[in-house]
């Protein structure tokens, strides 16, 4: 699919605000303690802030496999992000794949913690890093 600027610029920003929507979601699930639900959310705003990058810099977001793939090739070899968020996105996939198709995978308030906040800070370095399509 082409897209002209003006269409990518509002398609990136109907991605980067799916994702911190979604994010949002997070702390209720958390009082309720549902981490299984969390993992999906958490995982489903990093896809989103990610698919907002790539479709920015003009890259096509067809599969989720896919989409690690890309940011890893285009934004964490090229050190644009830190090694770090390229393994956070590929946990949080694993993560929210086990959690939503295997029956006797629990995910517990311990796999989910240590997550948030680095999720949080991807969104966050994605938001700056798109910043510029004004």
């Amino acid at each position: 699919m082409s897209l002209n600027k003006e269409e990518r610029r509002i398609i990136v920003g109907l991605e980067y605000e799916k994702a911190t929507r979604t994010f949002q979601q997070i702390e209720e699930y958390r009082k309720l303690g549902h981490w299984e639900t969390i993992a999906n959310r958490l995982y489903y705003s990093v896809f989103h802030a990610v698919a907002a990058l790539l479709i920015k810099d003009g890259h096509s977001v067809n599969t989720h496999k896919g989409t690690v793939g890309q940011f890893g090739l285009y934004y964490v070899k090229t050190g644009i992000v830190p090694a770090e968020c390229g393994r956070l996105y590929s946990q949080l996939q694993m993560l929210r794949n086990n959690s939503d198709y295997n029956c006797y995978f629990d995910v517990t308030k311990d796999d989910i913690e240590p997550m948030l906040e680095p999720a949080k800070q991807l969104i966050s370095t994605v938001g700056t890093l798109i910043k510029d399509m004004e």
